[in-house]
């Protein structure tokens, strides 16, 4: 009988997985604060602040690691990460509203105030999962094409294309779901006034344009990590 043998996954692709989940479920859990970053100068439609969920920090993470993901495992293993994560996003808000939903003991911090930090509304829900989904796909195939296009050559070029398209459509997604579409449609959540939207729009996007640019060393820093590591196994005697 013939031996089945599996490939075992390696130390740094169950991190790269790990860093993605856990910035994806942080990204969910601290959406309902609202930061704000002072500016030196006044833009024309930010003003002097650029205001933004604090979701954005965590989730311009995720990209990072599906960039390096990328790279590193090729197309298909990142969007089978990237697809998996979305469904544990649901696992997260089934966890999340059912703690909710159950009863507290009087020793529990105050019932509500957990409902409303942890409970993220509809309308932020339905704009983070569909932005999610789409970006997080676009930035899979944006980054193969320019691989693909370049022969391999240009990491950067391919991380700061794919992360900078993705990071745009996910923020007018998102936006546009939670702060126009939800409210106008489904009666869910608050319909902001177009000067608003826009200025939430562009005060994201810069900052995590920003990220997507400076993020650029560390991509090449893992991948190259990552490489010469596993050129050293593949280098090492094997046991008999």
């Amino acid at each position: 009988m013939t031996e089945t043998r599996v490939a075992h996954p390696t130390v740094p692709q169950v991190a790269l997985i790990g860093l993605f989940v856990t910035a994806l479920v942080t990204a969910q859990l601290t959406a309902s604060k609202v930061l704000a970053f002072s500016l030196p100068v006044s833009l024309p439609v930010t003003g002097a602040e650029l205001v933004l969920p604090g979701a954005a920090l965590a989730y311009a993470l995720t990209f990072l690691a599906s960039d390096c993901y990328s790279e590193l495992y090729g197309r298909r293993a990142a969007q089978v990460v990237v697809n998996v994560a979305f469904a544990m996003n649901f696992v997260v808000l089934l966890l999340v509203w059912s703690t909710i939903a159950a009863p507290a003991a009087e020793e529990s911090i105050d019932p509500g105030m957990f409902a409303d930090v942890l409970g993220a509304s509809t309308n932020i829900v339905a704009g983070s999962l569909l932005a999610y989904v789409v970006s997080q796909n676009w930035d899979v195939v944006v980054f193969h094409r320019i691989r693909e296009y370049t022969d391999g050559d240009h990491l950067w070029l391919r991380n700061v294309a794919s992360t900078a398209s993705s990071q745009a459509i996910d923020t007018v997604i998102f936006v546009g779901v939670a702060f126009a579409l939800a409210p106008a449609v489904f009666g869910v959540g608050v319909t902001l006034p177009t000067e608003v939207l826009v200025s939430l729009i562009v005060g994201q996007y810069l900052l995590k344009l920003a990220i997507a640019v400076l993020d650029t060393p560390v991509v090449y820093a893992v991948v190259a990590l990552v490489r010469s590591r596993e050129a050293a196994r593949s280098d090492e005697p094997v046991s008999a």
